[in-house]
């Protein structure tokens, strides 16, 4: 886990902060104040409007004037074969001017000394590419229930911090999109956001391409004092937010995520059915061994939620977050093998890996 500075470091160079937004209306202005609260840096912050329909463009308008740091850029019509976001943040990386670039997400809230510990540290460690992964908050029961399960199993699925980081392991990166602090010359190097405009988990796209440039250091870390995010505040939004990557996190491979779902449904539903089969047919010895299996796994969940931050009770809820976290997992790959596509933010995209950008979109 990496900490906030707690002293002014030596003068830190200009920092660009592009914030992508589309229909951000409940969340952008927490967002944009948190980054305007920056200490111990020069920045800008570049929020692309990516032609969002509620009241995002007036919030950012009203911000703009009140903070010339503020520099609101409204959308240009996505072209085709690009994706939503990639779009939005390679607009805004055109129109930022800083050295190094900060994408971070709408729904963060950033911590006073963020960005200047996050800066401060990428220098410090002569990394090209620093992504602390952020706080999670948990407002809603969905949240409670369903985020914690989906998080550590992502993380045991993908690896640790260690591999993640290792330059000898291309097969094994990732960045947290919700905070990339990268060189403007690393990105441009690799072709900007261009050369990932297909891809819905651009940040893994990302990732995978500086492992196999080699060129440039990479480090993902902890680092939930340096921004919190609020991914998603109902059980529908943590249904499509996660089938819209669930598939591509398979890696467009069908029989591993279908494998996958499997093992989900065996730690998660399959225990408490024997149970209660069990005792339904009198069998109290095959039931106490069903219970055990899940208090087993909810005990190893108790585990992962303490090393990743989360409170251990949430691991009561073990087998329905990990139960629908299958479920989503066997959609998504419903909607893409079907050809209807996953979706986003009022769009809609094959959701297969490296896909032409959207099937159907509003612009």
């Amino acid at each position: 886990e990496v900490p906030l500075l707690t002293e002014k470091p030596e003068p830190l160079p200009f920092v660009s902060i592009v914030v992508p937004a589309r229909d951000e209306e409940r969340q952008i202005e927490r967002c944009v104040r948190s980054l305007l609260a920056q200490e111990w840096i020069d920045f800008e912050v570049v929020v692309v409007d990516d032609r969002s329909t509620d009241a995002t463009p007036e919030i950012l308008e009203r911000l703009a004037a009140e903070d010339e740091r503020v520099r609101p850029v409204r959308g240009a019509l996505m072209l085709p074969g690009w994706v939503g976001k990639p779009w939005a943040l390679h607009q805004g990386a055109h129109r930022a001017t800083g050295e190094w670039l900060l994408f971070t997400d709408a729904d963060t809230q950033h911590a006073p000394r963020g960005v200047a510990s996050a800066l401060a540290r990428a220098i410090r460690e002569g990394l090209d590419v620093f992504s602390p992964v952020t706080d999670q908050e948990l407002g809603s029961l969905p949240e409670r229930a369903i985020l914690p399960s989906v998080f550590n199993l992502i993380m045991f699925a993908t690896g640790s911090l260690k591999q993640m980081n290792d330059p000898k392991r291309p097969q094994t990166a990732l960045l947290n999109g919700q905070y990339i602090l990268i060189k403007r010359s690393v990105l441009g190097s690799l072709g900007g956001y261009a050369a990932f405009r297909s891809a819905i988990a651009e940040d893994l796209e990302l990732a995978h391409a500086i492992k196999r440039d080699g060129r440039f250091r990479m480090q993902l870390a902890g680092g939930r004092e340096f921004a919190s995010t609020r991914m998603y505040r109902s059980f529908r939004e943590i249904w499509n937010g996660f089938t819209k990557n669930a598939f591509i996190g398979a890696k467009g491979n069908a029989a591993r995520l279908v494998a996958g779902t499997c093992f989900l449904l065996a730690i998660s539903v399959a225990p408490p059915a024997l149970a209660v089969g069990a005792l339904a047919r009198r069998r109290y010895g095959e039931a106490l061994e069903a219970a055990g299996c899940t208090a087993v796994t909810a005990g190893a969940m108790a585990y992962g939620l303490r090393r990743t931050g989360f409170p251990a009770r949430l691991a009561v809820w073990q087998p329905f977050g990990t139960a629908t976290f299958a479920a989503i997992a066997l959609n998504s790959a419903l909607r893409v093998l079907s050809g209807r596509g996953v979706d986003w933010r009022g769009r809609t995209y094959s959701g297969r890996p490296s896909e032409a950008g959207p099937v159907r979109a509003r612009p």
